[in-house]
């Protein structure tokens, strides 16, 4: 039997843009798209090191 990945609920808190360049990218990378929007994304060391660049724009709670 598989184990189910874990998974984190992202909340795009403040806006992408006026931003640098990178971090707009991780945003859309993370698959949001503005402000208030949710999306649920696997905890994979590439999600968290996205994660981690711009946290200062994001909520993050585990499922």
């Amino acid at each position: 039997m598989a184990k189910k990945a874990k998974q984190l609920k992202l909340t795009l808190l403040k806006s992408k843009y006026h931003r640098k360049p990178g971090h707009a990218e991780c945003v859309s990378g993370l698959g949001l798209r503005r402000r208030h929007q949710t999306v649920t994304v696997v905890d994979t060391p590439e999600n968290r090191g996205m994660i981690r660049k711009v946290g200062y724009l994001l909520q993050v709670e585990e499922v």
